[in-house]
């Protein structure tokens, strides 16, 4: 066994973490564990599946019910796929002529 560290074989043996047997390195003092799994995280498909959910109008809580994904990991996809939209429209063509509403507002006192 060697420290992910400073690449020491003197290691010892320091309790349990997560069910897991824990290591200390005798020499830089880095704890680690035997081997390391990455997360595996959810599909595309459930990823789109989501996506196209909160597109049709059904809200985070309700997804997450359904689908029995963390809203909050429904949010930083959506989060995620707004990043890659345009900032602004531009218009091929501006028009000439432009619509205004009129909004009038009383200001001062009724006697």
């Amino acid at each position: 066994m060697q420290c992910p560290e400073c690449q020491s074989t003197y290691v010892n043996k320091n309790g349990h973490k997560k069910g897991k047997q824990n290591y200390i390195c005798v020499d830089c003092g880095r704890q680690f564990i035997d081997c390391y799994k990455p997360h595996k995280g959810y599909s595309e498909d459930v990823k789109r599946e989501c996506l196209t959910m909160y597109v049709n109008n059904l809200g985070f809580r309700a997804i997450e019910r359904i689908k029995g994904v963390h809203h909050t990991s429904i949010i930083n996809w959506v989060k995620q796929v707004g990043e890659l939209l345009p900032d602004a429209y531009e218009p091929e063509t501006i028009p000439k002529v432009g619509e205004l509403d009129e909004l009038e507002t009383f200001v001062g006192k009724k006697k």
